[in-house]
């Protein structure tokens, strides 16, 4: 299995599908990992481009570090694999907490290699509700999270799964196996990875990293997601990104890239083409 490895030695596990054609990298969310975006990886690579998608350090079949598990170092990890494979005029991709990686690397990286950056119901700009960010989610939300992680980790993914991910609390029609891949990706994560994640999707702030886009940006949100609620995320990421491009998907949850492949896959080729 293909990895490259980093400054402290973790091992970044990668896929790499359909060699010819504008690079696309497809971070995923928590506490998942790179086959969270395989239906999309296939489709983008089918329609000719170089589709890569590597695990998070901690999650899958990436390292479990002890240290590292926050944005800095996440977003660090991407720029390795991006150096090591050499890609330029990349289309970078985040759902969730891999939209948080991808407009850190932007914020520490720059865009030299970047033509476009893709946000799919994604943690930015801010989630924790602080005194200078009052329409975030309050501290007790993530340390319930933080709660549920610590004292029955695998209950915590079935609930997260058969409830506000997919929206199947709402809906009760999402298939198993989608449920299921959740709950599997989930237990393959490391549990102090896992834990400490949580503190990195949530209470890192990303608004000088918005700031710092300069390139063409599209954003999509459900504005029924449950996760990350739109008024939280997508409609004021959007905001900050100079001449980005909303788009929202009315009634839709957060696990946009299962419950919403089709569509989603659609408006990404059409962007990464245009």
């Amino acid at each position: 299995m293909p990895y490259v490895t980093t400054d402290d030695g973790a091992q970044i596990f990668y896929k790499d599908w359909g060699a010819d054609g504008s690079p696309v990298v497809l971070s995923h969310g928590w506490p998942l990992n790179a086959d969270a975006w395989d239906a999309a990886a296939l489709f983008l690579a089918e329609h000719g481009h170089r589709a890569v998608a590597h695990d998070r350090r901690g999650h899958g079949r990436s390292t479990q570090t002890w240290h590292g598990n926050e944005m800095d170092t996440y977003a660090d990890d991407l720029a390795r694999l991006l150096d090591t494979l050499d890609l330029t005029d990349v289309t970078l991709v985040g759902h969730s907490t891999g939209g948080g990686e991808v407009v850190r690397y932007v914020g520490r990286h720059g865009t030299a290699r970047v033509a476009r950056i893709v946000l799919v119901s994604a943690v930015p700009p801010l989630m924790l509700r602080t005194d200078d960010n009052p329409g975030g989610l309050p501290l007790e939300v993530f340390d319930g999270l933080r709660a549920g992680e610590r004292a029955d980790r695998a209950q915590l993914y079935r609930d997260l799964a058969d409830g506000p991910f997919f929206g199947h609390n709402r809906t009760h029609d999402v298939d198993q196996g989608f449920r299921d891949a959740f709950w599997l990706q989930s237990m393959a994560c490391g549990h102090r990875a896992a834990y400490e994640c949580i503190a990195a999707f949530s209470a890192t702030d990303f608004r000088a990293d918005l700031a710092a886009v300069d390139v063409p940006t599209l954003v999509i949100h459900g504005d029924d997601d449950q996760i990350v609620p739109f008024a939280v995320g997508g409609e004021r990421s959007a905001a900050l990104v100079a001449g980005a491009t909303l788009t929202v998907y009315a009634a839709r949850p957060h696990g946009l890239p299962d419950t919403d492949r089709e569509r989603l896959h659609q408006d990404l080729l059409a962007f990464i083409d245009a």
